[in-house]
């Protein structure tokens, strides 16, 4: 990068003032460095020629503020030949961040002083003092931070909770320290375990939670990610984890060795055993749906891997490729594992492509084609018509009425955009969702900014906080922190937010292939279809718009689709 070099001889100085807690206005007010500074200017370096950059209320931690930035481009333009501040922590406590800055200054001949620590690094004095004194402060940062993680994890060592949000279904006495199941969020809680262990999708669930009137403690609708929180959390059992976590990259989790776990903590609110279970059916949809997403091409391509369940056990199918026929295709088989190892434990036969993509397809096509004829649909009966037209479904008495209806209601809103097995027919409106995530965001900044100031507060205030209370308010507002960053990264997932990548690409190519093989037709062959059309984009169509489908006995009994729609089928006797 190139930077204009300064032209001018006389003094010109850049002065930088920033304070970033309300405590500090009393102690190093910006009123009084701005003054002090003038005067050392005058005094000093022998110039009135001054330009004052304030920045109130933001953290040292880097050097993302708008004053700041916008000093350092006017001295890039050659506009001064000092930058002079009240202590060298008012740039940056970082001491990367530092260096590059004072690397930078080096190269355009900028002159750095700081008036505090008496000394500028026109002489080479100065900038080993500064070198030595940044190293000295960066030490301390991590010595603090090291004192503070050794005693948070003593206190869960014994016992006691570090403070955080208190989790749903709980109420928290702080005079006892003690948790009790609430009376009124406690059956709830109850209800959420239960209920994914019938659905096995947190789409799904949400959706019947919703319908029902169920919200969460804030006043909202149960979303995927608040539910997938609870489900996975082992405090409703009783058991209180602690140092899970890396710090400074809440996302990666540390070795087992490292937890800490103390069970019997608390009175629980599910069994050991079920909360088990569902951690376990989490899991094994996690890994599927990873292998949904990152699904590379083999030597065969399985395209209802990952999607079928069997009826019986709830266990996700295998898949084995069958015998190549006679006229050169090779279809895949899908079984129950459990049922391999023991047929008393599982009794769920096993069905095959034919089976289920000949079902699959010609039902998305029926449903397309109530779509584009709901003008002459006047009830849910006649839509349920529609979509079991054809022999396919000549095993089907009837679809449970409340799925039928909601297709009904979302056809007959006109807000659908686009297939009504899509996005666009979603039961949370693209507003909301935009909204919703724009909410997330600027909470997020809003913690970020708290817990700057709280860091600050306990590090630099003379009236400093006891230790015990920072690490309680520093643990509460962390958390937070994680829970805000688990909802936007979840809510902008595919499953809730479309956006420009490769996967969605591939996804979108595979649906405008596929949509030209539905178009004016009342009947799909899946043979045909499967050899006329590359499997990966008919798995990639088939996994971008399907949850899951359960088979009993060989058969399609329900497909849930990712936006939430799911029909269940009631066979005919």
């Amino acid at each position: 990068m190139a930077y204009a070099k300064l032209k001018q001889t006389n003094p010109r100085v850049a002065i930088y003032v920033r304070v970033s807690t309300l405590h500090q206005v009393d102690k190093d007010s910006l009123p009084m460095q701005k003054q002090d500074l003038l005067a050392y200017a005058k005094l000093m370096l022998g110039t009135e020629d001054c330009v004052i950059f304030e920045d109130a209320g933001y953290s040292g931690k880097n050097t993302d503020r708008p004053k700041f930035q916008e000093m350092m481009s006017q001295i890039r333009a050659g506009g001064f030949t000092h930058l002079l501040v009240w202590k060298i922590d008012r740039i940056s406590r970082n001491l990367l961040d530092f260096a590059t800055m004072y690397n930078e200054l080096k190269d355009l001949g900028v002159i750095f002083v700081s008036k505090n620590e008496q000394f500028d690094t026109s002489t080479a004095m100065g900038e080993a003092m500064l070198k030595i004194i940044l190293v000295f402060a960066e030490l301390e940062r991590n010595m603090t931070s090291e004192r503070v993680t050794a005693t948070m994890i003593s206190r869960a060592n014994n016992g006691q909770w570090n403070g955080g949000r208190i989790p749903y279904g709980y109420d928290y006495d702080y005079d006892t320290h003690d948790f009790t199941p609430s009376e009124t969020e406690a059956p709830i809680v109850q209800l959420i375990h239960d209920l994914y262990e019938k659905e096995r999708s947190l789409v799904r669930e949400s959706r019947i939670l919703n319908s029902k009137g169920y919200r969460t403690r804030a006043g909202n609708e149960w979303n995927p990610v608040s539910l997938h929180i609870i489900l996975h959390n082992i405090f409703y059992c009783g058991d209180y984890r602690y140092n899970v976590l890396k710090e400074g990259d809440r996302q990666k989790v540390k070795d087992e060795s490292e937890w800490i776990t103390i069970e019997e903590h608390h009175p629980p609110i599910i069994t050991r055993e079920q909360k088990q279970r569902v951690i376990t059916m989490l899991d094994a949809n996690s890994r599927i749906n990873k292998k949904k997403n990152n699904y590379k091409s083999g030597k065969y391509t399985h395209i209802f891997s990952g999607l079928c369940f069997c009826g019986n056990c709830g266990c996700p199918m295998g898949a084995a490729p069958a015998s190549l026929r006679a006229d050169g295709w090779r279809y895949s088989k899908y079984s129950c594992p459990t049922r391999r190892k023991n047929a008393y434990t599982c009794t769920g036969k096993s069905t095959s492509d034919p089976i289920v993509g000949e079902f699959a397809m010609n039902y998305i096509l029926n449903m397309l084609n109530a779509q584009r004829n709901f003008e002459n649909v006047s009830s849910p009966d006649d839509l349920q018509a529609i979509l079991l037209t054809g022999n396919t479904f000549s095993y089907i008495d009837s679809i449970e009425p409340d799925g039928v209806l909601d297709l009904y209601d979302i056809l007959a809103s006109g807000k659908v955009q686009g297939a009504v097995f899509g996005k666009g027919a979603n039961i949370k409106p693209k507003d909301g969702e935009d909204s919703e995530i724009a909410s997330l965001r600027a909470e997020k900044q809003k913690t970020e900014r708290a817990l700057d100031r709280l860091r600050n507060l306990y590090l630099y205030s003379e009236d400093a906080m006891s230790e015990k209370e920072y690490i309680i308010q520093r643990t509460t507002l962390t958390e937070k922190l994680d829970e805000i960053n688990d909802e936007i990264g979840m809510m902008q997932s595919d499953e809730w937010q479309q956006s420009v990548s490769d996967e969605m690409f591939i996804a979108k190519a595979s649906e405008f292939i596929i949509s030209q093989k539905l178009t004016d037709r009342n009947y799909i062959n899946y043979k045909r279809l499967a050899q006329s059309v590359d499997a990966e984009v008919l798995r990639n169509f088939l996994t971008s718009i399907i949850d899951s489908i359960i088979v009993t006995d060989g058969m399609v009994q329900r497909i849930t689709f990712k936006n939430g729609l799911s029909h269940s089928f009631i066979f005919k006797q």
